[in-house]
């Protein structure tokens, strides 16, 4: 809740403090009459009299209608003001707030889960960021309801301001509709016991050429006298249903006054308790957050520690067997041993095999000696002899 808000809640706590403060009297039950009532309402109850001409039809037909000026007054200034109202009932409102917050799901929402790829592709939120934005959502949409609620309110106490007015001037017009009441039983009393009477003692007591004018008068009077009687009758029946309006106005007051209260106590003690429960909802979130970074901080910590040591391990043993190892292996001085001797065989064999091939090269050397030498001499002698004649000669 912002502080405007919340500044306007305090203040219409005052004024709903008030407005339920205000204890409505009781009208009364019985008209008064004029023998029975004291000089003040006895004088209210004779000026009241004074208004009736029994020889003025509409003076009897009105008698009594400007009491019901001023409640007509108030009521079409009533009427006038709902026409003018363009706001929904509070109760939509206070409908409209719960739905918000039954909206708010936290155990909906795992802040720690991966979003899957189709999330990504249209580029969803992280789950705590979702959760973030939606609790700002939620922030907006009370600050507009109660908001919304602050006007109700302020129409609800303007409402029943008005009610409280038109209650008195209702209760007003109920008490001036008993004094025309019994000044209208009055004068029908003074009618019946001494005006007809006199006016009949006229009509017997005038000139035979004058009874007739005499005579109608006393009709007209009667009829007057009766037409007199049907509007204290009227006025009755009015008082008594204005009697019954009056417990109808408190209940819609009540009604009111009740749903004032509702709306005040929901914005100064349950919207604010909602915020704070919102609000440890995301701080609880924040910390959920910060704890499972820290585990996995935690948890990177002893994989290091772990891969730490094995590596230790592996690097300390081939360390130490490099250590432990000669300058040559035994092994390799061995085959380079037995490689060098099979070296040295292999050349001593290559150099006898060399020698015996050389001593056999001489031996056919010596032998292509000796053959080229006997060639040779060979064919020194047939150049002495008769080969040489012709110089065809050729050794057999």
């Amino acid at each position: 809740m912002s502080d405007t808000v919340r500044q306007k809640a305090a203040e219409a706590t005052t004024a709903v403090e008030e407005v339920t403060a205000v204890v409505l009297p009781e009208p009364q039950a019985e008209v008064v009459s004029m023998q029975e009532a004291d000089e003040p309402v006895g004088a209210e109850i004779r000026k009241r009299m004074n208004e009736i001409d029994m020889g003025n039809t509409n003076s009897i037909v009105a008698f009594g209608s400007g009491a019901q000026a001023e409640l007509q007054e108030i009521s079409q200034a009533m009427l006038a003001d709902v026409r003018n109202k363009d706001v929904g009932p509070a109760g939509d409102s206070l409908r409209n707030i719960v739905t918000t917050i039954r909206g708010f799901s936290v155990s909906e929402l795992d802040v720690r889960r991966e979003r899957s790829w189709w999330e990504k592709l249209l580029g969803k939120a992280a789950p705590f960021a979702k959760f973030t934005a939606q609790y700002e959502q939620v922030q907006g949409q009370i600050d507009r309801i109660t908001d919304d609620l602050l006007g109700h309110e302020h129409t609800l106490l303007k409402d029943i301001k008005s009610l409280d007015l038109l209650y008195d001037k209702t209760l007003n017009f109920y008490d001036e509709l008993a004094l025309y009441i019994a000044a209208g039983e009055e004068k029908l009393t003074e009618l019946d016991s001494t005006v007809i009477p006199a006016k009949e003692a006229e009509v017997q007591a005038a000139p035979e050429d004058e009874q007739v004018m005499e005579a109608q008068e006393l009709r007209d009077l009667r009829a007057a006298r009766d037409d007199l009687e049907r509007r204290v009758h009227d006025l009755k029946l009015t008082r008594q249903v204005t009697m019954q309006s009056l417990p109808s106005i408190r209940l819609v007051q009540e009604n009111d006054k009740s749903l004032v209260t509702k709306i005040n106590s929901t914005l100064v003690n349950t919207v604010p308790l909602w915020e704070t429960q919102l609000a440890q909802a995301v701080t609880i979130q924040r910390s959920a957050e910060a704890a499972a970074a820290v585990r996995d901080a935690n948890d990177l910590t002893n994989e290091l520690l772990t891969s730490n040591a094995a590596n230790l391990r592996e690097s300390n043993k081939m360390i130490r067997q490099e250590m432990e190892r000669g300058v040559f292996d035994i092994e390799a001085v061995k085959q380079a041993n037995a490689d060098l001797i099979g070296t040295i065989q292999e050349s001593l064999q290559i150099a006898d095999e060399g020698k015996a091939k050389r001593a056999a090269a001489e031996e056919d050397l010596k032998k292509m000696e000796a053959e080229l030498r006997d060639t040779l001499a060979a064919a020194k002698a047939r150049k002495d002899g008769i080969g040489d004649n012709s110089g065809t000669a050729v050794p057999n």
